[in-house]
């Protein structure tokens, strides 16, 4: 009788195997949207206020490195634009006197011609006045070219100190280091003090809070998927601890791939499978390379 029911319990628990085995559609593991920020500078890292496991938001500061020597060089650069503004001439002013002669000899032309309108000029000395006004004429003319000429330059000269001064804002802007996005820190390869270089890594961050599960389907199972389409996930976290989750289907694989070693699929002896992001909101639970099933 004992034997019996042993044999009963054993029969159960492999058909409990079973259908817990064939309860799902797919699985897959747990990612999410990883940056691995990098140093835009060279120098020594004054500031790294950052630990593992920090949240951090999309474009807060997290550390520095050092910048007083491009700071320096800003500050001669933004010196020598003003500098080169101010030898920017006047032209009103300094053309000014000419404009008061032209003025005075239009004037004396007009008294001119009305006394040889009554006799009493002659037609030499209007014609005087005429060429004391083209030659006034001409050196406003010869004045006002090269003073715009002048400007032109000085103008010129000034756009390209602040072009170079902009340049080394840039790369000011570049020595604060920022985080991209908001989420998670997962490591951090750098400290105050060491020495930075362009493209060294500092850090590697994580939105936690929206995780996706990438989950393999063969190509049988692809005519049931759609974007946007709603699935069920479950989280197997071990020792019988399983979550469900609500899940949204957010990318689909245009080619198919062998299936990956650590991966069930519904048919066991499928070698080709497609991938299929999943997209969850995460409680806090989901951790990253997690196993999960996906049902549809």
């Amino acid at each position: 009788m004992i034997r019996k029911t042993i044999y009963g319990i054993f029969s159960l628990a492999i058909l409990c195997s079973c259908a817990r085995e064939d309860d799902f559609d797919a699985t897959g593991t747990f990612e999410a949207t990883e940056v691995t920020v990098s140093a835009e500078a060279s120098g020594r890292i004054l500031r790294f206020d950052l630990q593992e496991g920090d949240r951090v938001e999309a474009g807060a500061q997290v550390g520095a490195i050092d910048s007083l020597q491009l700071y320096l060089q800003k500050l001669q650069l933004e010196r020598q634009a003003a500098s080169t503004r101010s030898n920017r001439p006047d032209i009103g002013a300094q053309a000014a006197s000419l404009r008061q002669q032209i003025a005075y000899q239009q004037g004396e032309r007009r008294r001119v011609e009305n006394l040889l309108k009554d006799g009493a000029a002659t037609a030499k000395q209007l014609d005087d006045i005429d060429a004391q006004l083209k030659i006034l004429d001409g050196q406003l003319e010869a004045l006002l070219s090269t003073l715009r000429n002048n400007t032109l330059a000085l103008d010129e000269n000034t756009s390209a100190i602040e072009l170079q001064a902009a340049q080394v804002e840039d790369r000011l802007a570049k020595c604060r280091i920022l985080s991209p996005i908001g989420g998670t820190v997962l490591a951090k390869y750098a400290e105050a003090g060491e020495l930075a270089s362009p493209g060294r890594p500092l850090f590697k961050v994580a939105d936690l809070d929206r995780v996706y599960l990438r989950a393999y389907f063969t190509s049988e199972q692809l005519a049931g998927l759609k974007l946007g389409q709603q699935v069920k996930i479950t989280a197997d976290f071990g020792a019988d601890q399983r979550f469900e989750y609500p899940g949204r289907v957010v990318w689909i694989a245009s080619e198919s791939e062998f299936t990956p070693k650590n991966i069930q699929t519904r048919n066991s002896r499928a070698n080709l499978v497609y991938a299929v992001k999943i997209a969850v909101e995460n409680d806090g639970r989901l951790k990253l390379g997690l196993y999960g099933e996906v049902k549809l």
